[in-house]
């Protein structure tokens, strides 16, 4: 089943579901009560309550009245629009994207013995179509990384890495923006990846159940119509699983944290020279079994 966020031309903001025949139904429609509820608040009610799972499955796989709205009369939102935390990130999780990374550093960047966790800050999550704003007067360097995001459902602590996937509500396409000097000059990743407006995903949450375990799926992103990136999850250094398990031991994970698995080889620091972003471009990032996101750059 797919989730949505989306705005219809009367200003308003609601959650849904994609029917088969792509035609959205409002949750408000299938019960009052779920009139003005976020993606988190759905996610907690779907917890608690087995029936509802089963009215939305029903109304997406029929959508007898042909009462849904077509794809094209909504402006589609991120799913989560206000992350309950930062965005849970994980860098260098591809063997090609480590290559890359420690040859656009240089000396500056140390292969880590470990999986590397580091957040990103999101007050608001851009969707598909939004534009994103390069702070270019800060930092020309605006650089663009495709990512399977992975969100959690039910919450919990110290899970073992055989029960990760009871864990996961769903996955949606995750564009990672990064500014990378800033990204260099700190030594660090959280100012470079925190602009405003540089965290994108969408174009809706896909269910856990319609993703084989574990997820086998390509990843790839395209500038301006040309293939950047091009690859497929099987390639992780570290699985879902692995990064479940590992930050679950630290702290609680919640109903509704983002986790951002990392991207391939192929973004504009990795060439040579470098290809990164500027004002006019279109980024498009397209994950098989979820979709595709795109956003202009300005």
């Amino acid at each position: 089943m797919k989730y949505v966020r989306y705005r219809t031309a009367d200003g308003g903001s609601y959650t849904g579901i994609l029917s088969r025949d792509e035609k959205i139904i409002s949750l408000g429609q299938l019960n009052p009560e779920w009139m003005g509820l976020d993606m988190i608040s759905i996610m907690l009610l779907l917890q608690d309550d087995p029936d509802m799972e089963k009215t939305l499955r029903t109304a997406a796989g029929e959508n007898a009245d042909g009462t849904g709205i077509p794809l094209d009369q909504v402006q589609l939102l991120s799913p989560i629009e206000r992350p309950l935390h930062d965005v849970i990130c994980v860098g260098v999780n591809y063997a090609d994207h480590l290559r890359e990374t420690k040859e656009s550093f240089d000396k500056s960047f140390v292969e880590p013995p470990a999986a590397v966790y580091f957040s990103k800050r999101a007050n608001r999550i851009t969707g598909s179509g939004e534009r994103v704003r390069g702070i270019f007067e800060t930092d020309s360097c605006l650089d663009y990384e495709v990512e399977l995001a992975v969100i959690i459902g039910k919450g919990g602590k110290n899970i073992p890495r055989e029960n990760a996937a009871e864990h996961i509500f769903g996955y949606s396409i995750f564009n990672d923006f990064s500014s990378r000097t800033l990204q260099a000059r700190h030594n660090q990743w959280y100012l470079g990846k925190s602009p405003d407006g540089y965290t994108a995903m969408g174009p809706w949450i896909v269910s856990a159940d319609e993703i084989a375990w574990p997820p086998r799926l390509d990843v790839k992103s395209y500038v301006n119509g040309e293939l950047r990136q091009n690859s497929n999850t099987q390639y992780f250094i570290h699985s879902i699983a692995e990064m479940i398990e590992d930050l679950s031991a630290c702290f609680e994970l919640e109903c509704g944290d983002i986790i951002a698995t990392g991207t391939p080889s192929g973004v504009g620091m990795g060439f040579h020279p470098p290809r990164y972003l500027k004002a006019g471009d279109e980024v498009i990032c397209e994950i098989s079994e979820i979709g595709s996101i795109c956003n202009p750059v300005i």
